[in-house]
């Protein structure tokens, strides 16, 4: 029988208010994301968190970034702010991608499953790719058809992952009152791509 996957895309200090790219409202993100995985986890097949796990990203970074391709640093791969918001990591999810080491990453399936808090050499995260430690991989062995996708933000990782997720014929969900955009602007622009794609945009209904 087919089940569903829940992705918790990238709720990390760095992403919320105070860090190095906060998001407005990612703090509340955190704690509604929370309280649904307890609500409705049992509903789920396979849960995963992903992670921007920075290394080495190339031009990525920037001291001078343009907010589009190029940005402050963030995610850094070891740090306290790369780590998960302590509301997400209190839920006891199994499997943890991390993603961004040696290049941009905004989807979580560029990412791999690494469940330890090392640093990655390329080495090791080429063979780890190489050997199926992805989030494809994952949710093809725990026979996934749907996928829902919460977390931030919804303009960039949020919408690549779900966009990805489409891509590999997996039916979509991104809850919207579990996401929020780097800017409202941005935000309508990531949900008509999204829509366009076919992912359906609704609300989780927490309680």
């Amino acid at each position: 029988m087919a089940g569903k996957a829940l992705i918790i895309v990238d709720v990390q200090p760095t992403f919320c208010e105070g860090g190095e790219l906060g998001v407005e409202g990612g703090t509340a993100v955190a704690e509604r994301i929370a309280q649904y995985v307890k609500a409705h986890g049992d509903d789920y097949t396979y849960v995963a968190t992903t992670q921007d796990w920075h290394i080495e990203p190339g031009s990525h970074f920037s001291d001078h970034p343009d907010f589009v391709d190029s940005w402050p640093k963030h995610g850094v791969a070891g740090t306290p702010n790369a780590e998960l918001m302590p509301q997400i990591a209190a839920l006891g999810v199994q499997h943890h991608f991390k993603k961004g080491q040696y290049a941009s990453a905004y989807s979580g399936f560029e990412g791999i499953e690494d469940n330890t808090d090392r640093v990655q050499t390329r080495a090791e995260f080429a063979t780890m790719q190489k050997d199926g430690k992805t989030l494809a991989q994952g949710l093809k062995d725990a026979g996934v058809d749907h996928v829902d996708v919460v977390g931030l933000a919804e303009s960039h990782c949020v919408k690549e992952t779900a966009l990805d997720a489409r891509k590999l014929g997996y039916s979509v969900t991104v809850f919207e009152d579990m996401t929020e955009p780097v800017s409202e602007d941005q935000g309508v622009s990531a949900r008509q791509e999204m829509a366009e794609a076919g992912v359906e945009l609704k609300d989780g209904i927490v309680g």
